[in-house]
């Protein structure tokens, strides 16, 4: 182990912990109180982004539910650092935010709007404050994404005082809890979850035992569809990006009570070597086992698999043998089935992990795992 892999998992740890949340929330409020501020939220619309005129549309029925100043920028479509494959988003958006809205019993329709033609000032504000995208919200020291997280946003006012209707406790997206229950399906039907995910994904650890749970709930055989991480096709990703997603995604995870945020990162060679042999575990019958421990040591207890002693550790947690595993190590066998997998989850229109498919209904993102147990339903019906 070298000494970054022994020292940044702790350091990982530290700056993703709920309690350093929870601190910095208190100083921002306590500097607020101080100077006598309104509540000020920044609201950053790109008026491409369907997800950011969704965010748009319910902003007055949250501006009468909260005392807060809401300062609105008009922001232009992000970077390509952070959006590899905009047709694909561009196309994949129309379609998710419909069901979003649905499912949050919004009445929306999404008309793109053009960009105004100097958005300096509002992109350099985003970019400073350390965001790299529209339809979000900025709060002392938070992001907060669309009509997605709003909800954290919501319990946060609330807290502080800030809700002017105490009675009305309903918040204006509660996302849903997942598996919701357990299905009683016909013995003779045996849907498929195609899953596909990369080792280097948080959102992907933090959804593999949701995922789990929802095929065992609906008696589904969960195709385990592994990835090559971004990074490692040659995409870019922007400072900014990398910095948010491991803090959303811990927040997420303390919502979800999954472990989280003790990470050695394992980009490069423990992916490689962690696919070697999750490729022979599924052979095994043992697949998912050696996925659910890869992702639970790797993000959540600091162990680094680009070592023998730390693979060792993740294989045998997944009861398989060490040495047979280890055998595996040098066959190349996987990268062609990765690949496989990618090109089939870009032809069915998404490039990003995790992503899901249920029949023809193909759904991006751990915070759609509801769309999953929908799609999952009606094809048992």
């Amino acid at each position: 182990m070298s000494i970054r892999s022994h020292i940044a998992p702790s350091i990982a740890a530290h700056l993703l912990g709920h309690p350093r949340l929870e601190r910095q929330r208190a100083k921002a409020e306590r500097k607020r109180l101080r100077a006598n501020r309104p509540h000020v939220i920044e609201v950053f619309h790109d008026p491409t982004d369907p997800y950011s005129a969704l965010l748009m549309q319910v902003l007055p029925d949250f501006e009468t539910r909260y005392s807060v100043d809401i300062h609105t920028h008009i922001i232009s479509p992000p970077q390509d650092s952070a959006v590899p494959e905009r047709g694909l988003l561009k196309a994949y958006a129309r379609t998710d935010t419909d069901l979003l809205a649905e499912k949050a019993g919004i009445d929306f329709t999404f008309e793109p709007s053009p960009t105004p033609e100097n958005t300096t000032i509002a992109d350099v504000r985003l970019t400073a404050l350390g965001h790299y995208q529209g339809g979000m919200i900025y709060y002392a020291g938070e992001w907060y994404w669309g009509i997605d997280r709003l909800h954290y946003l919501e319990a946060r006012l609330t807290a502080l005082g800030a809700r002017k209707n105490k009675t009305k406790n309903a918040l204006i997206f509660t996302p849903p809890n997942v598996p919701r229950r357990t299905f009683e399906a016909p013995s003779s039907s045996t849907p498929d979850i195609h899953w596909y995910f990369s080792f280097r994904s948080p959102y992907s650890a933090i959804s593999v035992d949701r995922i789990s749970a929802l095929a065992k709930n609906y008696g589904a055989d969960l195709k385990l569809r592994f990835v090559l991480p971004m990074v490692m096709r040659g995409l870019e990703v922007s400072p900014n990006k990398k910095r948010y997603i491991p803090r959303d995604t811990a927040r997420e995870a303390h919502r979800l009570g999954v472990p989280f945020g003790k990470i050695c990162d394992p980009i490069g060679s423990p992916v490689e070597r962690g696919y070697s042999i999750l490729h022979w575990a599924i052979t095994q019958g043992r697949g998912l086992e050696f996925t659910c421990s890869f992702f639970e040591k790797v993000w959540s207890e600091g162990v680094d698999a680009g070592n023998d002693k730390g693979l060792r550790k993740i294989v045998e947690a997944a009861r398989l043998d060490w040495t047979q595993a280890k055998a595996q190590l040098d066959n190349e066998n996987w990268r062609g089935v990765a690949e496989t997998n990618r090109l089939e989850m870009m032809g069915r229109g998404v490039w990003g992990v995790p992503s899901f498919r249920v029949g023809d209904k193909i759904i991006w993102g751990q915070d759609r795992l509801w769309a999953v147990e929908d799609a999952l339903e009606q094809s048992l019906k």
